[in-house]
């Protein structure tokens, strides 16, 4: 997934820049930094920089480090949250194993798709797509599809 974060503007003696160039997108502080010295050595002596630009370009930069530091860590724990419900509808799927089930499996014809409900024995659990399916014969369904549930 690709990022969209805005990137800072550079205020110079060229002028303003319009945050779009993908240099600038990966900069991190120390470069950043290196950036800003070299920009505050070459700028016109007769219009320098204000104190206020220069704290508005740091603090821009560390908003845009702590959103890419905040979206690394939220995506690692939804990836850790994805892991632990696979994990727990593996373990509810492979529970039923045994059990005598009724459930709605969904069959792709010609006409479109025929749905019917199975009922039996589960004698196995096929993880799919990252979804686990509970099988009764040649039928199989997922654990949203479960109609009953018995001994």
């Amino acid at each position: 997934m690709e990022s969209t974060i805005p990137t800072v503007g550079i205020q110079g003696t060229r002028g303003q820049q319009d945050g779009t160039n993908q240099p600038l997108r990966d900069l991190d502080m120390g470069e950043f930094i290196k950036l800003m010295v070299t920009e505050l050595q070459n700028q016109d002596p007769l219009n320098p920089m204000e104190n206020s630009e220069i704290l508005s370009q740091i603090s821009q930069i560390r908003e845009i480090e702590a959103s890419e530091r905040m979206t690394k860590t939220l995506d690692a724990l939804r990836t850790s949250q994805d892991a632990v419900l696979l994990g727990q509808s593996l373990a509810n799927a492979g529970g039923l194993i045994g059990k005598n089930v009724t459930g709605q499996s969904s069959t792709k014809t010609e006409d479109g798709v025929q749905v019917e409900n199975v009922t039996g024995v589960v004698d196995r659990v096929t993880l799919e797509v990252g979804k686990p399916f509970l099988h009764i014969g040649d039928k199989k369904f997922g654990l949203d599809k479960i109609l009953d549930v018995r001994q």
